[in-house]
């Protein structure tokens, strides 16, 4: 796939990590994890329609009995498989967008644009545009903040601000010291050995140094939702 620099533009709207290290001024846009959540019946989703919308494939429905099931997601890349149990009790807006968008292989042929290894330790993907930019269509709420904290292995969102969560997330691959502003909705299971592969091998500064695009492509052939 063709590599598109971000611009400083982009990079903002598409995601902002404030690092918190002294040793990178690199902005990302993740997301948080741990909060007291609602019963997934009283979801307040916020789903609305939003651009850009890249490849859209509708907006989500939330069915609080599917948001209920548990499931675990397998993203097929070029690096290798990485697993993680969705937190859908914690997040159920969050895990059912995207569930959503895996059913409609949102993610098939995309590729994982941004790798920061300095300062936040966190590979980005979810943008079919490559850019940065890119999103669904739609965006909904944050949740599962309160108390979040990003260590190894965890799953969430990339954002442009408050409430305006679409289709991009990270993972993080090194603990990472980030505001409660990026809803964690997954835990990794297997394959965090994959991605810490993919930062050793660097990426290409073109953002600012430590913040670039992976040196080893990581495409995203497949995501497969296995329910438990």
């Amino acid at each position: 796939m063709s590599r598109t620099r971000l611009t400083a533009a982009a990079v903002s709207a598409a995601l902002v990590l404030a690092a918190t290290s002294a040793a990178s001024a690199a902005t990302v846009t993740a997301s948080p994890q741990a909060k007291t959540v609602a019963p997934v019946a009283n979801a307040d989703c916020g789903f609305t329609k939003s651009v850009p919308a890249d490849d859209f494939k509708g907006i989500p429905v939330f069915d609080p009995a599917k948001a209920a099931k548990p499931y675990q997601a397998t993203l097929h890349t070029s690096q290798g498989n990485v697993t993680f149990q969705a937190l859908t009790a914690a997040a159920p807006c969050t895990t059912f967008s995207f569930r959503f968008l895996s059913e409609h292989h949102y993610y098939n042929g995309t590729h994982c644009h941004r790798l920061t290894t300095k300062g936040i330790f966190v590979l980005q993907c979810g943008d079919p545009t490559g850019t940065g930019s890119g999103g669904p269509g739609y965006s909904f709420n944050d949740e599962n903040l309160t108390g979040a904290t990003y260590p190894a292995g965890t799953v969430a969102m990339a954002n442009a601000g408050p409430n305006t969560n679409g289709s991009q997330f990270f993972f993080v691959w090194q603990d990472t010291k980030l505001p409660p502003a990026y809803t964690p909705f997954g835990r990794i299971t297997a394959g965090l050995d994959v991605l810490q592969k993919i930062a050793a091998a660097g990426e290409d500064d073109q953002n600012a140094p430590g913040d670039g695009y992976p040196t080893l492509p990581v495409d995203i052939h497949s995501v497969r939702i296995a329910n438990h």
